[in-house]
Order: structure tokens, then C-alpha cells, then sequence
């Protein structure tokens, strides 16, 4: 990525995650002591923000934060990673989204999602950003926000012409439905993200595995997609486009903490997409970050840089 700096803009939900280790979870009317206690900013925004900025992309996030103390640190933390934060709006009425996490003494959790601010983001707001998405080169989509917030970028980019790589996770008003399509618009974005069983919601498949994936891929192209990248974990990625399909297999790394794996390969893919159009060489890069991002603990703190990145495709071309 020599010469010019490639340029990515980040749509995404930003929380903290509140973590607090105990013996046991608590069952209803239950106290139990906690040992530890962190907070750790985190969210598709923030995550995917600082992975394409690790691969030397100049970042701008939009999302929204609250008018409470973890507005600023969320902010405090971006900047750290130089990603640009002029387009994280806050919300004063309402507070920061958050994850509640409980860790008890065998590793096993619970958590407890508040989207907050993030459910505030409107139409407005992005057509305050027209610019800065009118002159990226990938703008990166995470659908779990106001559905009305991620079509308004969808126009945008279009009408000038800007990439879209788009995860059409369900927006924050049909969270935990089925049955309500999603906007014809989603189906203008060049490259689709989802997971496997995503793509099978989305495309009414009762059946989602392996064998299918190429079957739905195909289904998503044919309603307007350009590349559907279907992600299936330790199985790999299923990329299909006009030119036909191919399997991505994944990385063989040591597990350790998948937490940030899917934000570190969309990160990744917007950030390689923004330099060459490539879409299954730019898979190839996003995999690579996706494995080493499992193994480290964490979200942000587990994201790898560019560096390490091509460090393990080398190994993997060597072998």
C-alpha cells in the first residue's frame, strides 16, 4: 500500500463491554461475588474502524455514542489507532451502548446487549457524511443499526460510485425476526458479507451448510449483489460472483478467542478491496486476519496488523 493512502468508511454500532468474572452466574434473586471487573470498547464500528486502520487505511467511523463518560472513552480509544472520529455523533439523552458479559469459573458466559445510542442514528446523519463517503474507496456496512440510516448509505455510495462491502446483519428493529425482508437496496452493495446462516435467512434456504452455500451465494447475485462472500467460519468462505465459485479455506491457527475474528476479516477485506480489485485475493487477506485475530483474548486488543497478516500468507504459500 505504497503511494496514496487508501481511504475506508466505517458504519457501525460502537458499545463497551462491561466483563465482569464470578464464580457463577447468578440465577434470578441470586447475589454472587465478582473477582474482576474491565471495559473494553468494542462493536462492529469501533472493531472493524481499527482493523482497516492496522492495515494502513485512514478511517473514518460513524456511529453514534451517548452524552455519558463512555462517549469519551470510546473516542479516546479510537484516536489511539488513528482512526478519525469527527463522525461519531452523540446521542445526549440516551447512553452508550453496551455489553454486559458474566464469566464465571469455567469460561462459560452470559451477556446482556443495550444498544443505546446506537438505535439513534438516523438518515440525517449519514447525509452529513456525503463527503467523506463520496471520496473513500470502500465503505464498510454493518447492518445492525436503523434500518433507515443503512439504506440512506447505500444511496450515498452509489451515487458516487464508492464500494460498498456491506454485513447484512438485521437492523436493530427486526433483531430476533425472520420473516420481514430486507430492503432491495441492501442488494445494490458490491460485496455481501454475511454468514452462512445469514445468507440462508436472507434467501428463504431451510437447509444452511457447505453444500448449499454455493446455492445461496448464487441466489444473492442473481437479486443485484456483485460478490457474495458467505463466511463459515473454521470452513472457510464461499465466494460467489458472476465468474462462478470458489471455496476460501480457512487458516489452521491455535484457537484461543473468536470474539473479533468477523470484524477483523471485514476490517481487512475493506481495507485490501480499497487497494486492488481482487475479491477472492482480498478474501484471502481478510481469512488470514480473521484466524490471527483468534489468537489473542479480546476484540480491539486482538486485531493484527498488516504486517502479521502477510506474514502468514507467506507461510501458507510456503508450505
Amino acid at each position: 500500500m505504497l503511494g496514496r493512502i487508501p481511504k475506508v468508511v466505517v458504519i457501525g454500532g460502537t458499545y463497551v463491554d462491561m466483563a465482569v468474572r464470578c464464580g457463577q452466574i447468578p440465577s434470578p434473586g441470586q447475589t454472587v461475588a465478582g473477582s474482576a471487573l474491565s471495559y473494553t470498547v468494542t462493536g462492529p464500528g469501533p472493531n472493524q474502524a481499527v482493523e482497516a486502520a492496522l492495515c494502513g487505511c485512514r478511517v473514518h467511523l460513524i456511529s453514534k455514542v451517548g452524552g455519558d463518560p463512555f462517549a469519551q472513552m470510546a473516542k479516546a480509544s479510537l484516536a489511539e489507532f488513528d482512526v478519525n472520529t469527527d463522525y461519531v455523533y452523540s446521542a445526549e439523552a440516551k447512553n452508550t451502548g453496551v455489553v454486559v458479559t458474566l464469566v464465571n469459573a469455567a469460561g462459560e458466559n452470559a451477556d446482556c446487549i443495550y444498544t443505546g445510542a446506537n438505535s439513534a442514528l438516523l438518515p440525517q446523519d449519514i447525509n452529513a457524511t456525503e463527503q467523506i463517503i463520496s471520496e473513500a474507496d470502500v465503505c464498510l456496512i454493518h447492518g445492525r443499526l436503523p434500518q433507515g440510516a443503512i439504506v440512506t448509505a447505500l444511496r450515498c455510495a452509489k451515487v458516487h460510485g464508492t464500494k460498498v462491502i456491506l454485513n447484512p446483519a438485521r437492523p436493530i428493529e427486526q433483531r430476533g425476526q425472520h420473516d420481514s425482508a430486507l430492503p432491495i437496496e441492501y442488494f445494490s452493495a458490491d460485496i455481501l458479507i454475511p454468514n452462512l446462516y445469514e445468507a440462508a435467512d436472507i434467501t428463504d434456504h431451510s437447509a444452511a451448510n457447505i453444500r448449499t452455500a454455493k446455492l445461496i451465494g448464487s441466489d444473492l447475485v442473481a437479486r443485484g449483489v456483485d460478490s457474495a462472500v458467505i463466511t463459515m467460519g473454521k470452513r472457510g468462505c464461499m465466494v460467489v460472483d458472476r465468474n462462478g465459485a470458489d471455496h476460501i479455506p480457512a487458516f489452521e491457527v491455535e484457537l484461543v478467542d473468536q470474539t473479533a475474528r468477523g470484524d477483523a476479516f471485514a476490517g481487512a477485506l475493506a481495507a485490501y478491496c480499497a487497494v486492488k480489485d481482487d475479491v477472492r485475493e482480498a478474501v484471502k487477506f481478510a481469512s488470514a486476519a480473521g484466524a490471527l485475530a483468534c489468537t489473542k483474548f479480546g476484540s480491539i486488543e486482538a486485531l493484527p496488523i498488516k504486517a502479521e497478516i502477510i506474514e502468514l500468507l507467506q507461510k501458507e504459500d510456503s508450505e
